[in-house]
């Protein structure tokens, strides 16, 4: 069994849209720039494209000294990575406290106005040597801590997966899907499809990604991330629901896994990279 990465991707500011790489630096905490932003109301509650679909068409770009985020007609707004607006704001990312620092005004204005909020929206970073506390330590490891991504450091998914669900949307005579839908960081190609859910750990060279649980799907995948419109039939969550049910949650839809890393922090994994299967689970 070759099994090979075919992309990665890392998502500079949660819920915008992500950067393709052809190689990323693993940290324990997840692909090396992966979710170091995030947008929130000035009362610290995040935002993220289920209240704010728009956020789906701002574009990402990696710079040497920051970030630039713009979108076609609205112009672009630039931050530095160690900026520090003396402004703290306490937030959370679904229960879990985060300590953040505010990245001002320009941010804060640009985003209000291109994600047409009726409440001001703020850009915010994690403060220095905070740690976010695991919600899920029996899951994913109480050493185990994330910056502003949902649960654990990595998402992996397999591309036979998204083919197996095309064909199925397709013999339902709805409209195919890509893989941006389910924001992955490493994509794979070499397994069957929905068998990484049986996968246990995956090896390249010097690193290994454990594979701990399945991620469960929500309303944002039903959000086409070109237009920025939600399917309204609900796909393809909808499908997804029937062929690949979550684990004692039928009524739950399953895509890709939840993963931490093993070994090799500071190791680079690049697109084109073979890895092996290190042991399965039920």
């Amino acid at each position: 069994m070759k099994i090979r990465v075919v992309s990665l991707h890392v998502y500079p500011v949660k819920s915008l849209r992500g950067v393709a790489l052809e190689r990323a630096v693993l940290e324990p905490s997840g692909l090396a720039g992966d979710r170091q932003w995030m947008v929130v109301r000035a009362d610290g509650r995040f935002q993220t494209q289920r209240n704010l679909p728009r956020m789906a068409l701002i574009r990402t770009r990696l710079k040497p000294d920051g970030l630039e985020l713009s979108l076609p007609g609205e112009g672009h707004v630039q931050l530095s990575d160690g900026v520090d607006s003396g402004r703290s704001i306490q937030t959370d990312v679904w229960g879990d406290p985060c300590e953040t620092i505010d990245a001002g005004e320009a941010a804060a204005a640009w985003l209000t106005a291109v994600l047409q909020s009726r409440s001001e929206l703020r850009l915010v970073r994690m403060a220095d040597s905070y740690v976010r506390p695991q919600r899920h330590p029996d899951r994913f490891g109480a050493e185990t801590s994330t910056v502003f991504a949902d649960t654990a450091p990595f998402l992996v998914a397999n591309q036979a997966s998204l083919e197996r669900l095309n064909q199925a949307l397709r013999e339902q005579g709805h409209t195919a899907v890509s893989m941006d839908r389910f924001r992955p960081n490493v994509v794979i190609d070499g397994l069957a499809a929905f068998a990484e859910h049986g996968v246990e750990t995956l090896a390249g060279d010097g690193f290994a990604l454990q594979l701990r649980y399945p991620r469960e799907r929500c309303v944002v995948t039903t959000i086409d991330q070109a237009t920025a419109v939600r399917d309204p039939q609900g796909e393809p969550v909808r499908t997804l629901t029937t062929i690949n049910p979550m684990p004692g949650n039928p009524r739950a839809a399953a895509f890709a896994e939840l993963a931490v890393l093993a070994r090799g922090g500071g190791r680079t994994i690049r697109v084109g990279d073979e890895l092996q299967v290190e042991g399965t689970r039920a």
